[in-house]
């Protein structure tokens, strides 16, 4: 008897979880809508805003994106508040081989902040090479990482996201991990030139999502990539091996900073301009890191 009512239980609860599996993605899908539908968007007569964005591909990528957000990742974000209505520059740390930190805090942006932000996201130069990739971008709202976009974008009230380290950061082996590569000098130039406050960020757990041991960038040159990093995972699973581990995010937002100056100065002048940024963001990892129980939880 005791082994058929251990049966009849797991039974009920398979049942119970597969009904609320669907009331739970209905949830997540209305809440997205509403978010979607607080952004003020500058759509034309063929369904996408200036910069080639498409609400209908952001509202169908937006349900997969926060099932990561909220279950696999399980970000919890601090100081969102601090974000500034209208143009904004939001700077973070980079890291993970792909860029899952970059589609958290976008989710983290559109899902936390008062009004919800859509993070223009400034992509390297090499992605839109990749087979279909430069028009999905696109129609999520990214572009490649011109001063020209990046101006354009600002200029137009848009929140812009930049990460300074670039392949830097995102490729670092796993010894590496928190540790800030070096900044680009540009997205100080541009905060300068359009005065436009930067926000800066610290992510914590993308840089355990998907560890390395070793990047051949010389034979990732050959492959026409920036950089060719070598996992556990990849040398097991193959392709499969560059999924992330459900490591726990912890994404932090700063004060806002307005950066004083001409953008046109020396790069030594502008460069302590970015140490202070990086500065902060440094900070910003070394509180998370403090505060994490750990890897996972």
């Amino acid at each position: 008897m005791s082994g058929d009512g251990d049966g009849a239980l797991k039974h009920a609860l398979a049942d119970l979880a597969g009904a609320l599996l669907p009331l739970s993605l209905s949830r997540l899908s209305a809440e997205a809508q509403q978010r979607l539908a607080k952004i003020p968007n500058q759509i034309n007569e063929f369904g996408f805003d200036p910069y080639g964005m498409s609400p209908d591909t952001l509202r169908s990528g937006v349900l997969p994106s926060m099932l990561l957000y909220r279950h696999y990742f399980r970000c919890e974000v601090f100081g969102a508040e601090r974000v500034p209505p209208g143009r904004a520059l939001v700077i973070a740390n980079h890291a993970g081989q792909l860029p899952f930190d970059a589609m958290m805090l976008m989710m983290a942006l559109l899902l936390e902040c008062e009004p919800p932000r859509i993070a223009r996201a400034m992509g390297e130069y090499f992605l839109p090479r990749l087979p279909f990739l430069s028009v999905l971008l696109a129609r999520g709202g990214s572009m490649v990482g011109t001063p020209e976009n990046c101006i354009h974008m600002l200029q137009n009230e848009e929140c812009v996201m930049v990460f300074p380290e670039g392949v830097r950061g995102m490729n670092k082996t796993f010894d590496q991990r928190y540790q800030l590569q070096r900044f680009g000098l540009g997205f100080a130039r541009l905060a300068l030139a359009t005065r436009t406050p930067i926000v800066p960020v610290g992510i914590v757990g993308s840089e355990e999502q998907q560890p390395s041991f070793a990047n051949l960038e010389g034979l990732g040159r050959l492959l026409g990539l920036p950089a060719l990093p070598i996992t556990p995972g990849l040398l097991a699973f193959g392709p499969l091996g560059m999924l992330p581990l459900p490591t726990k995010y912890r994404i932090y937002f700063g004060e806002p900073l307005q950066l004083s100056g001409d953008e046109d100065a020396e790069d030594a002048t502008v460069s302590d301009q970015v140490e202070r940024v990086k500065s902060e963001i440094s900070q910003l990892l070394s509180r998370g890191l403090r505060e994490r129980r750990g890897i996972f939880s």
